[in-house]
């Protein structure tokens, strides 16, 4: 049986968090956290709760809103294009084209979070390898180099 787990977005609180922020970098990374519950009861956080937490929080500070999702989480067509910043058409020919699986039960796609966020990650490391390529062949060129006028390049 699954359970179907719904998506939290949670916006920034008005007050600021950098009390919070402050003392999140200040915990001693060896010693494991504790969550205190208004009844005074403790419980340790595990690590990987705690890092999620810390990142929430940092998010949160910085004035951004926060989704909680699990990552087989089913999106629509839209929700996953609104994801990647691109247009449901454009999202749609992706699909076509296979950059990112998707299920077609009925009439509508739907793509797994994981899947959408697989992508992106991609995207970003194919866009970074692409920035390094340009730097060093500018920095072959001596495309660096300050000159007082405009250099010839032919």
């Amino acid at each position: 049986m699954t359970i179907a787990v719904p998506d939290l977005t949670v916006l920034p609180p008005a007050e600021p968090l950098d009390e919070l922020v402050d003392m999140l970098r200040r915990l001693d990374s060896d010693r494991p956290a504790e969550l205190v519950g208004p009844d005074g009861v403790r419980l340790r956080l595990p690590t990987p709760v705690y890092e999620v937490l810390r990142e929430v929080v940092q998010a949160m500070a910085r004035g951004q809103a926060v989704t909680i999702a699990p990552h087989n989480q089913r999106l629509t067509t839209q929700e996953a294009a609104d994801l990647l910043g691109v247009s449901r058409p454009t999202l749609v020919k992706m699909l076509d084209d296979g950059l990112i699986p998707f299920e077609q039960p009925g009439r509508h796609r739907r793509v797994l979070l994981r899947d959408v966020l697989a992508f992106q990650e991609a995207r970003r490391s194919a866009r970074e390898a692409a920035l390094d390529e340009l730097i060093e062949a500018s920095e072959e060129a001596d495309g660096y180099r300050n000159t007082t006028g405009p250099k010839r390049t032919r």
